[in-house]
């Protein structure tokens, strides 16, 4: 448990007035304990809760079969395990608010999360507490991340653009975008990831379309191949994106890739501590309009515990960038019925600029493949 993250959780509670908070989706019980409750993914009934009360006293809701998991992986003040089919998760999380005097108090739930059947239940069981939507704060406050966190993204990231460009290093002409996936999954896991999350494997004339998965097409001379996976661990995600070329790319190719390289770039020289979202984003359109092609509407996100947070470098964004914000920019382009190219990357804001955190392989220029 990252002890910066429940000092973060108790300032915002004195300042929104709230006496606890309570994650329960897998993203913030992730962000809360610093670890990922397996079966909680697979199965929405089976509640893992997190509570935080403003002392910061932490209060565990585990499922029997999943509580010798959860006093592995962390240390929390109180531990309250249900069973399954027969008791009710919601009675444990009512009783740990009891027990700490908060039967009545303010208290900050997930509200996005929560199945409405069951914060009835936790509304029945505490009638004289109020309970408000924490889902914000939650969002607000992952934004910037803490030392660990960011150690965790700089290793992953590395992890992940490794294993992207070791597999587009051996791919060769030929070879089925599955059997490209069988060497990104097995090169992901042995550098350390724990899990991924939306691997695209997009060759020839599939690599127009945004988010498809392998298939049994072999690789020809002449194909782009856009190559994205997030890997995971401890809950957190780290977004890559790499463009190949089987043989030499055409000129066409070849200017509309200089031109995400030079918008990579730009975007790169924007972000810094103060900026703001919107304002990077219409600096980049700049450059991207050169080339007479329809942009997606933001070339950036937040990222961490979700695929896609807050701040949105797009033209909606409305957030000013701060140190310790980790974001994933995605300079792209889809041209309908004829290719893709895409290159992402993961930054971190430091205090008077952004690091590379996926700097494991050289995209100036298209990789070639054969």
């Amino acid at each position: 448990m990252d002890a910066d993250i429940i000092a973060k959780q108790r300032n915002v509670m004195k300042e929104q007035s709230l006496d606890a908070l309570v994650a329960s989706s897998p993203e913030n019980l992730a962000y809360t304990t610093g670890f990922v409750v397996p079966s909680q993914l697979l199965m929405r009934w089976r509640h893992a809760m997190c509570l935080v009360d403003r002392s910061g006293r932490t209060t565990m809701v585990a499922i029997d079969m999943e509580e010798s998991t959860v006093k592995a992986h962390a240390t929390f003040d109180d531990i309250r395990v249900y069973r399954e089919f027969t008791d009710d998760p919601m009675r444990e999380v009512a009783a740990a608010l009891d027990a700490r005097g908060l039967a009545g108090a303010r208290v900050g739930v997930e509200m996005e999360y929560l199945p409405a059947g069951d914060f009835a239940t936790l509304r029945g069981l505490l009638p004289k507490a109020d309970f408000v939507a924490a889902d914000g704060i939650f969002g607000k406050l992952r934004q910037v991340k803490t030392a660990r966190e960011i150690d965790l993204l700089r290793r992953l990231s590395r992890i992940t653009d490794s294993a992207i460009g070791g597999t587009l290093a051996h791919a060769r002409p030929g070879m089925t975008e599955m059997e490209m996936a069988g060497e990104l999954t097995g090169r992901i896991f042995a550098g350390g990831a724990e899990h991924f999350k939306l691997m695209i494997i997009a060759s020839g004339e599939r690599s127009q379309f945004p988010n498809v998965g392998p298939t049994d097409r072999a690789l020809r001379q002449g194909d782009l191949i856009r190559m994205e996976i997030f890997g995971v661990l401890d809950g957190y995600h780290a977004g890559v994106c790499r463009t190949a070329v089987v043989g030499e790319p055409t000129e066409e190719q070849a200017r509309i890739w200089d031109n995400l390289v030079e918008c990579k770039y730009l975007v790169m020289d924007l972000i810094k501590p103060g900026a703001h979202a919107r304002e990077v984003y219409r600096r980049f359109l700049d450059k991207f309009d050169e080339l007479g092609l329809e942009p997606i509407s933001f070339v950036g996100h937040g990222i961490g515990v979700f695929l896609h947070e807050e701040p949105y470098l797009g033209r909606y964004g409305e957030e000013v960038l701060e140190e310790g914000m980790v974001v994933a920019i995605e300079p792209l382009v889809y041209i309908p019925g004829r290719m893709g190219l895409q290159n992402k990357d993961m930054l971190l804001v430091t205090r008077d600029g952004c690091e590379l955190l996926s700097d494991a392989t050289d995209t100036d220029k298209l990789i070639r493949i054969g």
